[in-house]
């Protein structure tokens, strides 16, 4: 099992997703002899789990069933353990699509924080590229560091416990995109610059909540003459599909009415069924902005 590349059956030491429900899903570290508890009663690892397919059917000890799923980035992204605010899939799409990454490509993050956006990355990246994170606290990228190895993709990234304000990436050079989740990016855009590749155009990414962030990330990277600063948004508005009844309008005959053709009575119950969607009255917007910036080829 790897975060990176995917496996058939369910291995000792693997870490699996447990699918209760579409609302309900946790995270397990497969253990010879070990057990997990859920609502429907008890997962044995070594009878329920080790040796099955991913995405098998499990009965749990009361009788009650969960599905086992290979882990993937988005799932893990909805079942991780929190240690700061994490970006959800939303973003991350954009992100990676934006910074056009692709298999071989080098990237410096920073700060790691919980590792949702690092997970897709990676996965991105793999099999021949590599990840150059820095976090600022130190049992963060600790932690960050150990589920990497456990999630069999530490050969993909290295893990730096650093201020990036201060002291940078570790490398130049070598970037093809830098992705800055801190508080004040501005402040990394310098290091950022050094990062990069110096001939390939490179791309930088930061999210920032509060716009005055923004206008400083923008301001510094025109001062260091970054090209095409653009600063977006993005806004999921899920449409709910439904099935409604509509009456069918009458608009009389179809020419007047003659003593041979009287008007047809008119019907008060003829409706027709169809799918619509309906826009949702309650939605989550903010999010935070994404500022995008080019490294000018030279």
């Amino acid at each position: 099992m790897s975060f990176a590349e995917y496996s058939e059956e369910i291995r000792d030491g693997d870490v699996a997703i447990v699918y209760l429900g579409h609302e309900s899903m946790m995270p397990v570290k497969v253990r010879h002899g070990g057990q997990t508890q859920t609502r429907y009663g008890a997962i044995r690892h070594s009878a329920d789990l080790i040796g099955q397919r991913y995405g098998a059917k499990v009965t749990c000890s009361k009788g009650g069933w969960v599905h086992v799923l290979h882990p993937t980035p988005e799932l893990w992204t909805v079942t991780l353990p929190h240690r700061t605010q994490i970006l959800y899939s939303t973003d991350i799409a954009t992100i990676t699509l934006m910074l056009e990454l692709k298999p071989g490509s080098v990237v410096c993050e920073s700060g790691t924080g919980s590792g949702s956006l690092s997970h897709a990355i990676l996965r991105s990246i793999a099999p021949t590229g590599h990840l150059h994170t820095v976090e600022f606290h130190q049992q963060r990228a600790q932690k960050a560091e150990e589920e990497f190895a456990e999630h069999r993709v530490d050969h993909l990234v290295t893990v730096t416990c650093a201020d990036v304000c201060k002291d940078g990436f570790g490398v130049a050079g070598v970037a093809d995109a830098i992705f800055l989740d801190i508080p004040s990016p501005w402040e990394a855009v310098p290091h950022a610059k050094i990062a990069l590749k110096a001939h390939a155009g490179g791309r930088v990414c930061s999210f920032s909540p509060c716009m005055e962030q923004v206008q400083r990330t923008c301001q510094a990277l025109l001062a260091h003459n970054f090209e095409e600063v653009e600063t977006l948004e993005v806004v999921l508005r899920v449409h709910e599909v439904r099935t409604v009844s509509m009456p069918l309008p009458d608009f009389g005959p179809d020419a007047p009415a003659t003593p041979q053709a009287p008007p047809l009575p008119a019907s008060n119950h003829a409706t027709v069924s169809l799918k619509t969607t309906t826009p949702p009255r309650e939605m989550p917007a903010h999010t935070g902005y994404l500022t995008f910036a080019t490294k000018p080829r030279t």
